[in-house]
Protein backbone atom coordinates (compact mmCIF):
# COMPACT_ATOMS: atom_id res chain seq x y z
CA UNK A 1 0.00 0.00 0.00
CA UNK A 2 1.23 3.33 -1.01
CA UNK A 3 1.34 6.09 2.08
CA UNK A 4 -0.15 9.52 0.40
CA UNK A 5 2.20 12.59 1.13
CA UNK A 6 1.62 14.68 4.47
CA UNK A 7 -0.64 17.73 3.56
CA UNK A 8 1.24 21.33 3.66
CA UNK A 9 -1.16 21.77 6.93
CA UNK A 10 -0.25 18.67 8.18
CA UNK A 11 3.47 19.19 8.03
CA UNK A 12 3.26 22.71 9.49
CA UNK A 13 1.02 21.40 12.28
CA UNK A 14 3.56 19.84 13.56
CA UNK A 15 6.61 21.50 12.95
CA UNK A 16 4.45 24.11 15.01
CA UNK A 17 4.45 22.02 18.23
CA UNK A 18 7.72 19.82 17.56
CA UNK A 19 9.76 20.55 21.12
CA UNK A 20 13.28 21.38 21.10
CA UNK A 21 16.02 20.77 23.43
CA UNK A 22 14.70 22.20 26.87
CA UNK A 23 11.49 22.77 25.60
CA UNK A 24 7.79 21.24 26.96
CA UNK A 25 5.78 19.32 25.33
CA UNK A 26 2.54 20.19 25.39
CA UNK A 27 -0.75 17.88 25.59
CA UNK A 28 -3.66 17.86 22.70
CA UNK A 29 -5.94 19.75 25.10
CA UNK A 30 -3.02 22.51 25.62
CA UNK A 31 -2.49 23.00 22.18
CA UNK A 32 -6.32 23.12 21.22
CA UNK A 33 -5.61 26.54 23.59
CA UNK A 34 -3.91 28.23 20.78
CA UNK A 35 -6.42 31.46 19.81
CA UNK A 36 -4.87 32.87 16.84
CA UNK A 37 -6.14 31.31 13.58
CA UNK A 38 -3.37 32.60 11.38
CA UNK A 39 -0.45 30.70 13.07
CA UNK A 40 0.32 27.74 10.91
CA UNK A 41 4.51 26.94 11.36
CA UNK A 42 6.36 27.58 14.27
CA UNK A 43 7.79 30.61 13.08
CA UNK A 44 4.13 32.46 13.20
CA UNK A 45 4.30 30.78 16.55
CA UNK A 46 8.09 32.27 17.94
CA UNK A 47 6.82 35.89 16.77
CA UNK A 48 3.29 35.67 18.28
CA UNK A 49 4.66 34.93 21.55
CA UNK A 50 7.69 37.44 21.17
CA UNK A 51 5.24 40.18 20.69
CA UNK A 52 3.35 38.64 24.24
CA UNK A 53 6.77 38.93 26.02
CA UNK A 54 7.49 42.64 24.88
CA UNK A 55 3.84 43.68 26.39
CA UNK A 56 4.69 41.61 29.33
CA UNK A 57 7.78 43.77 29.74
CA UNK A 58 6.23 46.87 29.20
CA UNK A 59 3.19 46.12 32.08
CA UNK A 60 6.60 44.32 34.34
CA UNK A 61 8.58 47.52 34.24
CA UNK A 62 5.97 49.92 33.41
CA UNK A 63 4.77 50.73 37.30
CA UNK A 64 5.80 50.23 40.27
CA UNK A 65 4.69 46.01 41.99
CA UNK A 66 4.84 46.25 45.89
CA UNK A 67 4.52 42.27 45.91
CA UNK A 68 6.37 40.80 43.52
CA UNK A 69 7.41 37.52 45.19
CA UNK A 70 3.94 36.41 45.28
CA UNK A 71 1.82 33.99 42.94
CA UNK A 72 -0.40 36.60 42.21
CA UNK A 73 2.35 38.20 40.28
CA UNK A 74 3.80 35.22 38.93
CA UNK A 75 0.45 34.07 37.30
CA UNK A 76 -0.13 38.20 36.38
CA UNK A 77 2.97 38.11 34.82
CA UNK A 78 2.49 35.13 32.61
CA UNK A 79 -0.77 36.08 31.93
CA UNK A 80 0.48 39.68 30.16
CA UNK A 81 2.94 38.02 28.72
CA UNK A 82 0.72 35.28 26.58
CA UNK A 83 -2.76 36.71 26.70
CA UNK A 84 -3.37 36.69 23.44
CA UNK A 85 -1.76 33.55 22.14
CA UNK A 86 -2.87 30.95 24.55
CA UNK A 87 -5.97 30.32 25.96
CA UNK A 88 -4.32 29.07 29.44
CA UNK A 89 -2.11 32.07 30.23
CA UNK A 90 -1.76 32.48 33.63
CA UNK A 91 -2.90 28.86 34.62
CA UNK A 92 -0.97 26.50 36.12
CA UNK A 93 -0.47 23.41 33.87
CA UNK A 94 -2.72 20.13 35.03
CA UNK A 95 -0.99 18.25 33.13
CA UNK A 96 2.84 16.25 34.46
CA UNK A 97 5.85 17.56 31.66
CA UNK A 98 9.01 15.88 30.75
CA UNK A 99 10.50 18.98 32.83
CA UNK A 100 9.35 20.57 36.04
CA UNK A 101 7.60 19.24 39.34
CA UNK A 102 4.64 17.02 39.40
CA UNK A 103 1.74 19.13 38.81
CA UNK A 104 0.45 18.59 42.13
CA UNK A 105 3.21 19.96 43.60
CA UNK A 106 3.16 23.08 41.50
CA UNK A 107 1.70 25.76 44.13
CA UNK A 108 3.60 24.26 47.58
CA UNK A 109 6.68 23.87 44.93
CA UNK A 110 6.64 28.10 44.24
CA UNK A 111 5.43 29.16 47.28
CA UNK A 112 8.60 27.46 49.16
CA UNK A 113 10.92 29.15 46.08
CA UNK A 114 9.16 32.31 47.15
CA UNK A 115 9.47 32.29 51.05
CA UNK A 116 13.23 31.52 50.39
CA UNK A 117 14.14 34.03 48.20
CA UNK A 118 12.32 36.63 50.44
CA UNK A 119 14.56 34.86 53.55
CA UNK A 120 17.59 35.68 51.14
CA UNK A 121 16.76 39.33 50.95
CA UNK A 122 15.74 39.97 53.86
CA UNK A 123 19.19 38.08 55.38
CA UNK A 124 21.79 39.20 52.66
CA UNK A 125 22.13 35.77 52.45
CA UNK A 126 24.00 35.67 48.49
CA UNK A 127 24.48 38.81 46.66
CA UNK A 128 21.88 40.16 44.55
CA UNK A 129 22.71 38.63 40.98
CA UNK A 130 22.97 35.31 42.89
CA UNK A 131 19.54 35.41 44.72
CA UNK A 132 18.05 36.14 41.34
CA UNK A 133 19.82 33.30 39.04
CA UNK A 134 18.74 31.07 42.27
CA UNK A 135 15.38 32.24 41.68
CA UNK A 136 15.42 31.55 37.98
CA UNK A 137 17.29 28.09 38.28
CA UNK A 138 14.39 27.02 41.35
CA UNK A 139 11.66 28.34 39.06
CA UNK A 140 12.81 26.91 35.28
CA UNK A 141 12.55 23.69 37.78
CA UNK A 142 9.11 23.98 38.99
CA UNK A 143 7.99 24.95 35.76
CA UNK A 144 4.53 25.98 36.40
CA UNK A 145 2.98 26.82 33.02
CA UNK A 146 2.51 24.43 30.29
CA UNK A 147 4.16 26.86 27.91
CA UNK A 148 6.29 29.94 27.75
CA UNK A 149 8.51 28.80 31.47
CA UNK A 150 11.66 30.02 30.34
CA UNK A 151 11.12 33.13 28.79
CA UNK A 152 8.77 33.87 32.33
CA UNK A 153 11.57 32.71 34.80
CA UNK A 154 13.68 35.37 32.81
CA UNK A 155 11.30 38.13 33.02
CA UNK A 156 10.53 37.01 36.77
CA UNK A 157 14.55 37.35 37.55
CA UNK A 158 14.60 40.64 35.40
CA UNK A 159 12.15 41.98 37.18
CA UNK A 160 13.48 40.64 40.46
CA UNK A 161 17.30 41.58 40.09
CA UNK A 162 15.59 45.60 38.99
CA UNK A 163 13.72 45.99 42.72
CA UNK A 164 16.90 44.58 44.43
CA UNK A 165 18.60 48.02 42.94
CA UNK A 166 20.72 46.53 40.02
CA UNK A 167 20.59 46.59 36.29
CA UNK A 168 19.00 43.67 34.14
CA UNK A 169 20.30 40.73 33.16
CA UNK A 170 21.92 40.12 29.51
CA UNK A 171 21.18 36.46 29.57
CA UNK A 172 24.23 35.83 26.93
CA UNK A 173 23.20 38.78 24.51
CA UNK A 174 26.65 40.37 25.41
CA UNK A 175 28.93 37.63 24.17
CA UNK A 176 28.15 38.27 20.15
CA UNK A 177 27.29 34.69 19.61
CA UNK A 178 24.98 33.39 17.58
CA UNK A 179 21.74 32.56 19.15
CA UNK A 180 21.46 28.94 19.10
CA UNK A 181 25.12 29.01 20.83
CA UNK A 182 23.75 31.39 23.15
CA UNK A 183 20.37 29.10 24.49
CA UNK A 184 23.17 25.98 24.37
CA UNK A 185 25.23 27.76 26.70
CA UNK A 186 22.18 28.27 28.99
CA UNK A 187 20.37 25.35 29.35
CA UNK A 188 24.34 24.04 29.81
CA UNK A 189 24.27 26.59 33.02
CA UNK A 190 21.19 25.36 34.24
CA UNK A 191 22.08 21.72 33.97
CA UNK A 192 25.39 22.87 36.28
CA UNK A 193 22.84 24.73 38.20
CA UNK A 194 20.59 21.28 38.76
CA UNK A 195 23.77 19.93 40.18
CA UNK A 196 24.17 22.55 42.69
CA UNK A 197 27.20 24.57 40.59
CA UNK A 198 25.32 28.01 40.43
CA UNK A 199 28.76 30.16 39.38
CA UNK A 200 28.08 29.22 35.49
CA UNK A 201 24.71 30.28 35.80
CA UNK A 202 25.66 33.58 37.67
CA UNK A 203 28.41 34.44 34.97
CA UNK A 204 26.05 33.63 32.34
CA UNK A 205 23.01 36.21 33.70
CA UNK A 206 25.62 39.05 32.79
CA UNK A 207 27.60 37.90 29.86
Amino acid sequence: MVMSKPTPLIRQQADLFEASDGDTVLSDDEKEGLIPSWITTRGDLNAAEQAGVIDGERWAFGRKHKQLLTETFARQLHKKMFTEVWRWAGQFRNTDKNIGVPKWEITSALKILLDDTRFQIERATFPPDEIAARFHHRLVQIHPFPNGNGRHARLMADVLITHLGQPRFSWGRLSNIPIEETRKRYLAALREADARNLSTLVKFVRS
